[in-house]
Formats: C-alpha cells, structure tokens, sequence
C-alpha cells in the first residue's frame, strides 16, 4: 500500500454553509493512479466538519436548521466569553458532526450511494477560505 496527501481549497459563507466536495475528491482519486483503497477526508480547522448526504435543496435548509434548534446560534456560550467572536455554537456544531469522513473506492471510482455525496459544513460565524487535507491509501 501506498499513501498519497492532497488538499482542496474553497470560499464558504459561514453559517452552515454546505459545500459538495465530491468532485474534487474523485479527481484526486483519479489523478492518484490507485485502483482500489480508502479516502480519508479531514476538515481543517475547528468550526467545520465533513459528513454524507444527498445533496439537494430540502436538505441543504433542512440541516442548518436542525443544528440551529439542537445548538442555537442565540445562546451564550463560555467559548464566546473565552474570545468574544460569538462562534462559540460553531464550535460545538462542528464537534457533534465530526473533522473527518472515510470513504472507500474500487475501479478508481468512490463507492457512493446513487444520491451519497461529500458535503463540508462550515459552521462559522462568517466567510472564511477553508481547506480540506485527503489523504489516500491504495494500490
């Protein structure tokens, strides 16, 4: 086995915006010329995170707002106190999601769900350029 790291770059606009990064992710695998193995997908920085979902409009509203009623942006949180920036739920939002996502591929194609896409959430309080590291391990 052999292992290959990569990195994408993007502009998000905060607020639990969702980016489908499934594309990228399948040039990489593709450009890698590995056959078969596993993708790991890490979202750098704290206030964002990686999960799978079939991405299309109901969903795309349907997720912030079920984070908006399980960590309401409202609230106050110590982290905010800690820094005053407020972000202290994007925080919170992007530990309950989780930093990264494993997702294995065959015949140089992930193996996806027909509706299964990679989404990054950016859960911060304002536009930020983000960053994803994939690291692939295959033959």
């Amino acid at each position: 086995m052999k292992v290959i790291t990569d990195n994408i770059e993007f502009s998000t606009k905060g607020d639990a915006d969702m980016i489908d990064i499934t594309q990228e992710i399948q040039e990489i695998i593709t450009k890698s010329g590995f056959a078969e193995g596993n993708v790991l997908v890490f979202a750098v920085g704290s206030t964002a995170g990686l999960t799978t979902i079939e991405y299309e409009p109901g969903l795309k509203r349907d997720i912030p707002e079920f984070f908006e009623k399980i960590i309401p942006s409202g609230k106050r949180y110590y982290h905010d106190d800690t820094w005053g920036d407020g972000n202290g739920h994007s925080h919170l939002r992007a530990s309950l999601l989780g930093p990264s996502i494993q997702i294995p591929f065959k015949d140089k194609h992930l193996l996806l769900g027909t509706w299964q896409q990679i989404v990054y959430v950016d859960f911060d309080n304002h536009p930020r350029q983000r960053r994803a590291i994939v690291q692939i391990i295959g033959e």
